[in-house]
């Protein structure tokens, strides 16, 4: 069976638990969740089918059940509470403490990587402006960014745009892009996106007052539509997204970092 820091939704930890147990013995969920002390003998079986979720006082009981150590009952607690959070902070909060748990075991976190390029809108400004500016410092490229981020925000983005190969270090303080592309499919890279696409709103929203018309364009229409014309208009957004990559990429002598922000999304529930 996978290590558990392989693992980030403990339904499916505990469903490959149960099949590896069944695969080299006469295991049943009745035998699982007795083992467990659970007095329902399907209860374990609802847990992995998202009919019920594990709760806080279940943990221990289920860990000890599966003769997990120390440190797996520590990623197995928070792993529970990052699949069953509803609230996106209280989410981060128990995947770093499942980070946090694996560093110390040197194990690896599958998406760690995705999740910490994604979580801050900082990097991927940094990642587009810091081979433009060659010889730059942190501060320097601080104040170069229209918004507030700090230099040690800079500086901590570029450590981890080096560690993660994204940026690789031509000189003293000179950095060149290279192919690699952050990628994952994960609840975890899906909350960092959301928290950075809430970032980068917010940064839309500033520019509306600190950028001059003429640098930017930030339009809107409100129509009435039906499912097949959402799809339609679904398409041609992501067609000019495609499109303003191709051209960017065309681009020999790029001096200045853009974020283009589509945005659709429902006003209203449906009539």
């Amino acid at each position: 069976m996978k290590p558990i820091a392989e693992y980030q939704d403990y339904r499916k930890y505990l469903l490959d638990y149960f099949d590896w147990r069944k695969r080299t013995s006469a295991f049943s969920w009745r035998e699982f969740s007795k083992q467990a002390g659970f007095a329902s003998p399907s209860y374990l079986k609802l847990v992995c089918d998202g009919k019920s979720s594990l709760s806080r006082v279940g943990v221990p009981l289920v860990a000890a059940a599966m003769n997990l150590c120390d440190y797996e009952c520590d990623y197995f607690k928070y792993m529970v509470d990052f699949t069953n959070a509803k609230d996106d902070d209280k989410k981060k909060e128990a995947f770093r403490k499942m980070k946090e748990i694996a560093k110390e075991q040197h194990a690896r976190v599958l998406n760690a990587d995705a999740f910490d390029y994604y979580e801050s809108a900082v990097n991927s400004i940094v990642r587009e402006l810091a081979p433009l500016m060659p010889g730059a410092l942190p501060g320097d490229i601080a104040r170069k960014i229209k918004h507030n981020f700090t230099a040690q925000e800079v500086r901590d983005a570029l450590k981890l745009l080096v560690k993660l190969n994204i940026l690789t270090t031509q000189g003293k303080d000179v950095y060149k892009q290279t192919d690699k592309i952050i990628t994952g499919s994960s609840e975890s890279l899906t909350l960092a996106l959301r928290s950075m696409n809430r970032q980068m709103i917010d940064l839309a929203r500033e520019a509306i007052e600190k950028v001059e018309p003429a640098e930017r364009n930030i339009s809107g229409v409100t129509v009435g539509i039906d499912a097949k014309a959402l799809k339609r208009i679904l398409d041609e957004v992501d067609r000019c997204r495609k499109q303003a990559i191709t051209i960017a990429s065309e681009c020999d002598n790029p001096d200045q970092v853009y974020r283009l922000n589509l945005q659709l999304f429902p006003l209203t529930e449906k009539v």
